[in-house]
C-alpha cells in the first residue's frame, strides 16, 4: 500500500524529511477495523512528532492520525462497525498513522461520518472536536458555573485548529459568551463567523482588553497555543476560582501565581484513553457521533480551509510547511491517494 514516511526525526528542509514509500497492507484482528483512507487533515502534533520521533531501527513512521475512509475488514471482535460503513476518526498515538491508503483503528474510538458532509469537510474534525470536547466539558466542566465570574469563557488560539470547532461547541452546547484571541483581520473575521461574541488580539496585553469588555472576569479559560507567553495576563484576568485548562507543550509553567486565585488547572490530551485503553475509551466514538449529529443538523460546520490533492508526500510537507509557518487558519486536508 501507499503510505507517506519517514526514517529521521527532523526539520521539513531534509530531502528525507517525508518520502512516499510502499507498506505491506495490515491485517484487521480483535476490535480493530481495517480503513481504506479517502482523506486526512494535518495537525500541530504531527509536526512536533516528525521533528522530534525517529522511527524504529530499519522501519518507517508513518504519521497521521484523522482520517475519513471505509471500513473493508474487521477484526473477530467488533461489534459496532461492518464492511462498506464510512467513518470517520483521530487513531492513537502509539499506532502506526493515517497517512497511508489502508489504517488498523480501535473501533472504539471511531465515529460514523457525518452524512452531510464531503470526506474532506468531515476529515478536518475528529482530531480537534475531540480535544475541544473533553476540555471544555471533562476538564473544564464548563456546565458547573464559577460563582460570581462573568458566564464566558476565554479561548485563546481561536482561528487555530481547536479552537475553530471549541468556539462553535460552545455556541452550540451551552449560555456562555464566547472571547476569542485572533491577531489578523481574516482570522478576526472567521473567528466571529463562527460565533465569537467578543474577538481580542492576542498579540497585546490580554487582562486590559478583556477588562475593557465590561462583561466581568471569564470564569474558564481555554489556552490553545503560546500558554507561557500569556500566563501572566491570564492569571490576572480569570475569575477567582476559574478554571484553566490547557493544551500545548510549554517548556516549563510556574503555575504559583494562580494559588490566591485557587484556579484549577486541566491538561488535556485526547490521545490518553487510547493510549491507556482506559476503561472509557468508548466515549471517544460516542462523542463523534454527536459530533456527527451536530454537523448534519447544520449546528456546527467543518473547519475546512485548504485542501490539497492528492495525498502524498509533496503535499504533505505543503501541509507541514503551513503550520509551522504559525499562519494557519482552522484546518489543512488531504484527500486520495
Amino acid at each position: 500500500m501507499k503510505a507517506v514516511a519517514y526514517r529521521t526525526a527532523g526539520s521539513l528542509e531534509r530531502q528525507d524529511a517525508l518520502v512516499d514509500v510502499e507498506l505491506d497492507k495490515p491485517a484487521a484482528t480483535g476490535r480493530d477495523l481495517l480503513v481504506s483512507v479517502r482523506a486526512i487533515s494535518v495537525n500541530p502534533v504531527d509536526t512536533k512528532v516528525r521533528r522530534s520521533v525517529s522511527a524504529e531501527p530499519g522501519q518507517w513512521k508513518v504519521l497521521g492520525w484523522d482520517a475519513v475512509g471505509t471500513v473493508v475488514a474487521v477484526g473477530g471482535d467488533v461489534q459496532l462497525f461492518k464492511p462498506g460503513d464510512e467513518v470517520f476518526y483521530a487513531g492513537s498515538l502509539v499506532r502506526p498513522g493515517t497517512n497511508s491508503e489502508f489504517h488498523l483503528v480501535d473501533e472504539r474510538i471511531v465515529g460514523h461520518k457525518p452524512e452531510s458532509l464531503s470526506i474532506g469537510e468531515a476529515a478536518a474534525l475528529p482530531l480537534t472536536a475531540i480535544t475541544a470536547w473533553e476540555m471544555l466539558f471533562d476538564r473544564l466542566d464548563v456546565h458547573k458555573p464559577v460563582s460570581g465570574a462573568a458566564k464566558a469563557v476565554l479561548i485563546i488560539g481561536g482561528a487555530g485548529g481547536v479552537g475553530s470547532i471549541a468556539i462553535q461547541l460552545v455556541r452550540a452546547l451551552t449560555d456562555l459568551q464566547v472571547i476569542a484571541t485572533a491577531s489578523r483581520p481574516d482570522t478576526q473575521a472567521w473567528v466571529r463567523e463562527l460565533g465569537a461574541g467578543f474577538v481580542i488580539d492576542h498579540r497585546a496585553p490580554l487582562a486590559a482588553q478583556v477588562a475593557g469588555l465590561g462583561i466581568g472576569a471569564p470564569a474558564f479559560v481555554f489556552s490553545t497555543t503560546e500558554t507561557h507567553r500569556h500566563l501572566a495576563e491570564i492569571i490576572e484576568l480569570i475569575a477567582p476560582q476559574g478554571r484553566f485548562g490547557l493544551i500545548d507543550d510549554p517548556q516549563g509553567l510556574d503555575v504559583t501565581g494562580f494559588k490566591r486565585k485557587a484556579v484549577s488547572i486541566h491538561w488535556e490530551l485526547m490521545f490518553t484513553r487510547s493510549i491507556f485503553e482506559t476503561p472509557d475509551m468508548a466515549e471517544q466514538g460516542k462523542l463523534l457521533n454527536e459530533v456527527a449529529r451536530l454537523a448534519d443538523a447544520g449546528t456546527v460546520r467543518t473547519t475546512l480551509t485548504a485542501l490539497l490533492k492528492p495525498i502524498n508526500a509533496a503535499n504533505v510537507k505543503k501541509a507541514h510547511a503551513l503550520l509551522e509557518s504559525g499562519r494557519a487558519r482552522g484546518k489543512i486536508v488531504l484527500e486520495g491517494f
